[in-house]
């Protein structure tokens, strides 16, 4: 009787410490991915770690912004081991729906606008980081599962 118990204390401890499940509703990031937009970047010789330093410093504050307000799901950013690849930076972006597609890049416009709200500052930096990459490409997946 006494294993019995302590199972069944310990099941609802564990039940009770479970995170509140987010649905769809209650957040407008939260849902399935049927979409990833996919930009490809090339650091310029001798930049790659500045502008690792520009994405985890600049563009990460600027992601966390659009994404709390809903702009997308997540995004993650590669960084190429092989040297040959045309590309050293990838840069992910879940999206729920074509409609956070349509609106990303308007989205992360705002969030820069918000987070650096001087435009002669937006510029100069805008400036500073075609110093630092070259844009290789972009693309659009479907998610197949």
């Amino acid at each position: 009787m006494k294993v019995v118990r302590a199972c069944v204390l310990a099941l609802l401890v564990v039940l009770s410490c479970r995170p509140a499940r987010v649905t769809p509703e209650s957040s407008p990031t939260v849902g399935p991915a049927t979409l990833a937009r996919v930009y490809y970047w090339r650091a310029k010789p001798g930049k790659l770690a500045e502008y690792n330093r520009y994405v985890r410093d600049v563009a990460e504050p600027i992601d966390v912004e659009a994404q709390r307000r809903g702009a997308f799901i997540s995004v993650t950013t590669y960084v190429a081991r092989d040297t040959l690849s045309p590309w050293t930076h990838m840069h992910i972006f879940l999206l729920r729906d074509s409609a956070q597609l349509a609106g990303l890049t308007d989205a992360l416009a705002r969030a820069r606008e918000r987070l650096e709200p001087d435009s002669t500052r937006r510029r100069v930096r805008g400036e500073y980081l075609a110093t630092l990459r070259d844009r290789v490409g972009d693309s659009t997946l479907e998610i197949l599962r």
